[in-house]
């Protein structure tokens, strides 16, 4: 009897807890491993952040040197133009697929996307316009609809002063 009231009190301490924090958990930001970070002489030496997604769909970060437009993953060079190199605060990014010498080009996706119709830029625009004119079912007063207005309760004041 005492060891299920005992168990009974700290659960209702761990429900107290849950209640009292929100039920909510602190999200844990992203942070680069410590392997792949980059220090303010590494950024002078041309290096940057390789993001490398293994055919098992898993990520390997490291560093490495930027020479001549390409980087050495794996012992096979890879592009890395300015249209492969992206920035994750302040830090140079490349994002490699193992099983491909060209890494991924956001740009080259973006038109790839335009192209094939499941770009989201379109849709923005549209609920952009429907949300406008969903604004706009009523109608504004203008200059003139005030002017009207004011002689119309102005002839209603004149004729109760008049009349009474």
């Amino acid at each position: 009897m005492t060891e299920d009231k005992t168990r009974m009190d700290r659960i209702e301490e761990k429900l107290d807890e849950i209640i009292e924090g929100g039920g909510k958990k602190k999200i844990k930001k992203f942070n680069i491993p410590i392997k792949a970070r980059l220090g303010a002489r590494r950024l002078k030496d041309n290096y940057a952040i390789v993001i490398k997604i293994n055919e098992n769909n898993q990520l390997d970060f490291i560093k490495e040197k930027i020479i001549e437009q390409t980087i050495m993953v794996d012992s096979i060079p890879r592009l890395a133009s300015g249209k492969y190199v992206m920035n994750y605060k302040n830090k140079p990014v490349i994002i490699v697929p193992s099983w491909s010498v060209k890494p991924f080009s956001p740009s080259e996706s973006y038109q790839e996307s335009l192209k094939d119709g499941s770009n989201a830029a379109g849709y923005r625009l549209l609920m952009n316009r429907m949300q406008g004119e969903a604004i706009k079912l009523g109608k504004k007063i203008g200059g003139w609809g005030i002017g009207i207005g004011g002689i119309v309760i102005a002839g209603i004041v004149a004729y109760s002063l008049i009349s009474g």
